[in-house]
């Protein structure tokens, strides 16, 4: 890593475990080109490759992307239908390089929308890097918060139903087993590019206590240095959690 993309850690701060990232930007980078907006879709791939590449120097446990919302089905068909065949080419191509590297790859979404071939492409990817130790990598699709809620309620609702749970029992630890994501630590950092300050029905519940950097800088051009600058502003982050500042000191000291 050259001289350029070395942090700075203060005192008492520590790495995120787990960075959320929200890819904006891909169709006004290519509209500034005079370029289909497929086009920007396909640049932002190298730029999911940077992003991983600085996770994994910098000891990153996971990193959450949000590559398609519920939302987006409402885009122009032919944009959804090229999305959907740059979906299926990075799964083919991207997912034994991941394996190489020790990455374990997860979907989360209702994945029910997709065509066949592309869930079956899916479990494929994640049984086989299941086993891996690394980098926890998520990509969020055909996902939306506020879905991730709903049926982590109508889980635990049809628990009550078949009498295995009581409603007085629900608890926020009991519900967060249910949401996407649960086994891993809640994102610290989420990023967003393109400008815009959002998070567009992006793991709602998840983002209670997530630090938000927002970037102008479109995502195909997001790369290493623009992630790590990211990285240096949250480390000068106080993360008190609803504790003082006071009472974090003392604690440093005990």
């Amino acid at each position: 890593m050259t001289s350029e993309h070395q942090l700075i850690i203060p005192p008492g701060r520590s790495m995120p475990r787990h960075i959320a990232i929200i890819m904006d930007g891909n169709n006004r980078w290519a509209k500034e080109r005079r370029l289909p907006g497929l086009a920007g879709h396909k640049a932002g791939v190298n730029s999911v490759r940077a992003v991983i590449e600085g996770c994994v120097e910098q000891g990153v446990e996971a990193l959450t992307l949000f590559a398609f919302s519920s939302e987006n089905w409402k885009r122009p068909a032919l944009e959804v239908k090229g999305l959907m065949q740059l979906f299926m080419r990075a799964l083919e191509h991207e997912v034994r390089k991941l394996h190489r590297h020790n990455i374990r790859l997860r979907i989360v979404g209702d994945l029910s929308r997709f065509s066949p071939e592309l869930q079956k492409r899916i479990r494929d990817a994640e049984e086989l890097t299941a086993g891996n130790t690394g980098l926890a990598l998520n990509i969020a699709a055909n996902y939306g918060g506020r879905w991730d809620i709903v049926q982590a309620a109508r889980s635990l609702a049809q628990r009550c139903v078949d009498g295995e749970l009581d409603p007085a029992d629900i608890t926020e630890d009991l519900f967060n087993e249910q949401v996407s994501l649960a086994d891993l630590a809640p994102p610290d950092l989420c990023i967003r590019t393109g400008g815009e300050q959002r998070i567009s029905n992006f793991l709602i519940w998840q983002f209670a206590y997530t630090e938000f950097y927002f970037s102008d800088c479109f995502w195909p051009d997001f790369d290493k240095a623009e992630l790590f600058a990211a990285l240096q502003s949250f480390l000068t982050r106080e993360r008190r959690f609803g504790r003082t500042s006071e009472q974090l000191e003392a604690d440093k000291r005990c």
